[in-house]
């Protein structure tokens, strides 16, 4: 019975298997199909179950089975990848198009889905999480294991197990692995350190690479647009795309206009591609919005993506250096070979003097005495002095002088993010300390980017109540803040006066000013106009347009909206308060430029609006040529944002001006409006006006020569109207200045741990200096490996934590910053100065040979014509050499330059002079 049962329940379930490749009316008519039969199959089982029992059993007339089709059943995953990854038109519209796709997934296009967890729930389990897939987090075993593989600590395990042969060989078991035993205990604590704080870094850097990665994405959901997650998006949520945004997910567009998308981190191609309903609807994640506004419908996130599976195969290094890291790194390697060649040294030494009979034991007796001498008071001797030079090479590795500078910056790392400020690397810790020049942007950065509309004019008249606004002049700015805008309206309840406003900050002040003080209804103007073609804003242009067709009478017009010089340059007549046109003269042009900068010299942001009705042929021809009208306009009137400074940033700026950081301010606003805030932030005084060099247009920038860059950015405080483009160029003129020498880098905030570790190396070379000389002079050493490495643990990694734990105090910023360069010139330069530097103090050191004991080097100098002469020639042939400078290669060394090389080289006298007043001992050395 048992198996007619589990043979009729698998032909049960492969009757439900509902095949996917059916249509929707096929699968319901399997479904009603499998639901009949089953229920008889059932229905015979049951009665066959009563009929062999022994006692009777009550059995119901009918039996009830709820078939339940799968959520989304019209539609799979792989259908919907291999759809927009393959640009599958064809397959698209086999499913329907893109509302096909829409309805599979149970979204409405013009609301999003629902948003309900459990909607979401079933989503994610249906189409996957848009997470990726990342290589697992590297253990705390693997970070020792690395650390084991460092060539300094496989030195030390060497000798650690030299030590510990040799010292229970010598001493016994019981005394002889001291020296052996710590050496193994410095190396553990030294790797348990270093893997220990690697593992810390490590998840520190997982951590901050999902807030870096977690973005915020604007969707809509149940009617609402909202910010979600990046993280949180699902198959089925329309997305809201504009310029500059990130692609989150694959998917397919839905609505929109200009939408151009920049697919080189996909496919490498620089050019734009154009994505619209008719022939190219496809989006892909990590792609980004180069021009224009869309709404997309999501189909694949996650691992299902293309930039998914990329993504996944990705590990971020966090095995960076910093460059004082690297530094560290290699004087670690030179300090180790030099003691190493030192302990070699000190072998050779301590073994010649012990077979040549020149060392003597407690009692005063000679050690070796040739044949004399036992084997095993040989091998003890010899053991003893290899024990000497192994101690040299463990004190000589200063093995925790890297991780003292890891374990420092890892503790300012720490530190800032505890200041609100996210270290995204840890060589920021050591380099941000080293600016001396930063390039700020003006919005949410110096200001709080809480923008509202606090000034109108219309006309050349401003306008306190909106009230007096007349009714056509009322209709256009309506028209002309509705449909132009990438921003959205929410109203929670039909005429409720709540509203939530989506989009840029100053798309949302305009849409507020528009809504609560217009009575704007954003709803009703889009249904009463079509739009027929968008220009959408970005930063080069600084202005959007639209053109839209009246349903009421077919009529069509152009709205533009954007900075107000250049809008008004589009305009030639313009509304007056009462909303008659009237022709926009020269005198009239000059009197609402007056108006402009007046608004902006009071650091509003101004926007103005322009209108213009056009024929329908005209409309045709422009069509054609994708355009909108851009001259002949109508000046409607325009609207100044006021964006508070930030509290406390007028403070900030003069902090970092004292301490020589210049600060420098890049926007997109007018030049008036960027002067005023500028002067309002400190970074401009308010005598340094508009015609000072310290003010420039990005345009201007952007026409200097790459020499009159050069020259001029140092000078530049403020920079308007500019581009990423042109803020780009602004920085590579830093960074050229750099690589020429004129260094924009200096120590402050590090400065700490180089000290610390200027201390170390020192104190290290000084033991090993101290070893050295106390085992050839006396044929021992004054201190144990045990001493020296506590002497060298306490130097490295516990002296630089403590240094590095020091907090930060206002007294820094009194420090100038210093470069690496002491004059501030290129590469080519600085060698010319060394090397005329070398040979002036070649020169002076011969005044010095002249009289190796007289403390007067210039006594008789006047009777050596020949040495006056040969002085004379040697520093003319130096100066020519100068003057020649293409010849020789040299730099352009200037009058101050060469005057300091003679200074330096000078110094030579005053020392000779105070190493000749040192007493000097008649005896020989040997004799001492």
């Amino acid at each position: 019975m048992s198996s007619i049962l589990h043979v009729n329940l698998n032909c049960i379930e492969s009757i439900l298997d509902v095949p996917t490749t059916l249509s929707k009316p096929s699968k319901r008519w399997h479904l009603a199909f499998a639901t009949i039969y089953c229920a008889r199959v059932l229905h015979s089982l049951l009665n066959e179950k009563k009929n062999s029992s022994k006692l009777p059993v009550a059995t119901p007339s009918f039996v009830v089975l709820n078939v339940k089709p799968d959520a989304f059943s019209s539609i799979d995953q792989t259908t919907l990848t291999e759809i927009v990854k393959e640009k599958n038109l064809k397959l698209l519209l086999e499913s329907g198009g893109v509302e096909g796709v829409a309805d599979a997934l149970e979204t409405d296009i013009k609301n999003g889905i629902s948003g309900a967890v459990d909607d979401v729930a079933l989503r994610q389990e249906a189409f996957g999480s848009n997470t990726y897939k990342r290589p697992p987090p590297k253990s705390l075993f693997h970070f020792v294991v690395e650390a084991f593989k460092d060539l300094t600590i496989l030195i030390l395990l060497f000798c650690a197990a030299l030590s510990l042969g040799f010292g229970i060989k010598e001493h016994g078991l019981k005394e002889g692995w001291y020296d052996g035993g710590s050496i193994f205990v410095a190396v553990i604590l030294v790797i348990s350190v270093s893997a220990v704080s690697n593992f810390r870094q490590n998840r520190q850097f997982e951590k901050l690479s999902k807030v870096s990665n977690n973005i915020k994405i604007d969707v809509f959901r149940n009617g609402r647009r909202q910010q979600i997650s990046i993280f949180e998006i699902v198959v089925g949520d329309v997305v809201s795309l504009k310029i500059g945004d990130q692609v989150p997910a694959d998917g397919l567009f839905l609505d929109g206009h200009s939408l151009q998308v920049d697919e080189s981190s996909m496919t490498g191609e620089s050019d734009h591609v154009e994505v619209n309903s008719s022939h190219n609807p496809f989006l892909f994640s990590g792609t980004k919005v180069a021009d224009g506004y869309a709404q997309m419908l999501v189909t694949s996130v996650g691992m299902n993506t293309t930039w998914g599976q990329m993504m996944s195969t990705i590990s971020r290094d966090t095995n960076e250096q910093t460059p004082l890291q690297a530094r560290l790194n290699k004087l670690t390697s030179s300090i180790g070979k030099a003691g190493l060649a030192v302990a070699f040294l000190v072998l050779v030494v301590l073994l010649v003097r012990y077979f040549t009979g020149n060392t003597e034991d407690e009692n005063g007796n000679q050690e070796f005495n040739g044949s004399k001498t036992k084997a095993d008071d040989i091998v003890n001797a010899v053991v003893e002095i290899i024990a000497t030079a192994v101690t040299i090479v463990v004190v000589a590795i200063p093995e925790g002088l890297p991780l003292a500078v890891t374990l420092t910056l890892a503790y300012s790392m720490k530190r800032m993010m505890a200041d609100q400020a996210m270290v995204r690397k840890l060589s920021a810790c050591e380099t941000m300390g080293s600016a001396t020049t930063i390039c700020t942007d003006k919005t949410g950065t110096l200001t709080m980017n809480q923008m509202k509309v606090t000034k109108i004019w219309l006309g050349q008249e401003p306008i306190e109540v909106s009230s007096s606004i007349s009714e056509n002049l009322l209709n256009l700015i309506q028209q002309g803040v509705a449909l132009n805008t990438t921003g959205s309206v929410y109203r929670a309840t039909s005429g409720s006066y709540k509203f939530e406003f989506f989009g840029s900050p100053t798309e949302k002040a305009i849409l507020s000013w528009a809504v609560l003080e217009l009575d704007m209804d954003m709803e009703i103007l889009k249904q009463n106009c079509t739009i027929l073609h968008v220009e959408a804003f970005n930063s080069e242009k600084k202005r959007s347009g639209v053109s839209i067709r009246s349903k009421a009478d077919n009529t069509i017009h152009v709205h533009w909206k954007g900075a107000a010089e250049m809008i008004l340059a589009m305009c030639s007549s313009y509304y007056d308060a009462s909303g008659s046109m009237k022709d926009l003269d020269d005198c009239e042009r000059k009197t609402f430029e007056q108006i402009i900068q007046g608004m902006a010299a009071s650091s509003l942001r101004c926007i103005a609006f322009a209108h213009k009705q056009i024929l329908e042929e005209e409309h045709e021809i422009r069509e054609a040529t994708q355009k909108l009208k851009e001259d002949g306009l109508a000046f409607v009137g325009l609207v100044g944002i006021k964006d508070p400074c930030r509290p406390g940033v007028r403070k900030a700026v003069e902090d970092c001006q004292h301490a020589g950081v210049n600060v420098k301010m890049i926007t997109g606003d007018n030049v008036f409006t960027a002067r005023a805030i500028a002067t309002e932030c400190g970074i401009l005084r308010p005598d340094q006006g508009i015609n000072n060099e310290a003010v420039v247009e990005g345009e201007v920038f952007r026409n200097y020569t790459p020499e009159e860059r050069m020259e001029k950015v140092d000078k530049i405080r403020v920079m308007a109207r500019c581009s990423p483009f042109d803020k780009l160029l602004m920085v590579q003129c830093f960074e050229t200045e750099w690589s020429c020498g004129c260094s924009h880098r200096a120590l402050k905030w590090p400065k700490r741990a180089q000290i610390s570790s200027s201390w170390m190396i020192i104190l290290l070379q000084g033991s090993t200096v101290l070893r050295w000389e106390a085992a050839v002079s006396a044929g021992e050493v004054p201190l144990t490996a045990v001493q020296l490495l506590w002497v060298n643990l306490i130097m490295d990694t516990l002296g630089a934590l403590a240094l590095a734990t020091e907090q930060p105090t206002n007294e820094l910023m009194d420090r100038p910053p210093v470069g690496e360069s002491i004059f501030g010139v290129s590469e080519k330069v600085k060698d010319t100065l060394i090397f005329n530097t070398f040979v002036l103090c070649q020169v002076f050191n011969e005044f010095n040979a002249r009289r190796l004991e007289k403390k007067n080097v210039f006594e008789g100098i006047h009777k050596n014509k020949l040495f006056l002469g040969i002085i004379g020639i040697t520093i003319i042939l130096q100066v020519l050499c100068g003057i020649f400078e293409e010849i020789c290669r040299y730099g352009e060394v200037e009058l101050g330059q060469w005057g300091a090389c003679l200074g330096i080289a000078a110094v030579s006298w005053p020392l000779g002079w105070v190493v000749k007043c040192i007493p000097v001992s008649n005896k020989p050395f040997s004799a001492i």
